[in-house]
């Protein structure tokens, strides 16, 4: 089960790397084998599927955002608490953004789905 404590921990210290644009820092929070879906994989990365899976497409993929975004900023809104995931309600460059965030045992992020307005 997640706890506020370690909700809100999350979100701060995954806001701030991606606002420091800090890839190695938002990397930490992921298992090695983590799935992320979003329709900008299917935009920026060509995958149809909207899936990337493990650590280094991923972390392809946001080296490629973040050349094509360089003012990248976010702003948390709120923090949703599930049995074992979390939910951030952020402002991003587009606008209102979502994001699902499933945990393992060890607090590893292994899959994760973004959702934009």
């Amino acid at each position: 089960m997640i706890d506020k404590s370690f909700a809100n921990r999350f979100a701060t210290e995954w806001i701030e790397s991606w606002n420091m644009h800090d890839l190695n820092r938002v990397l930490s929070h992921y298992s090695d084998d983590f799935e992320l879906t979003s329709p900008y994989i299917i935009k920026i990365a060509g995958e149809i599927s909207g899936t990337l899976k493990g650590k280094d497409a991923v972390a392809s993929y946001w080296a490629k955002a973040l050349q094509y975004v360089p003012n990248l900023h976010f702003e948390l809104i709120d923090t949703l608490i599930g049995v074992d995931s979390i939910t951030l309600y952020y402002r991003g460059v587009t606008g209102s953004v979502s994001e699902v965030f499933h945990f393992n045992k060890s607090k590893k992020v292994i899959q994760a789905f973004v959702h934009y307005c």
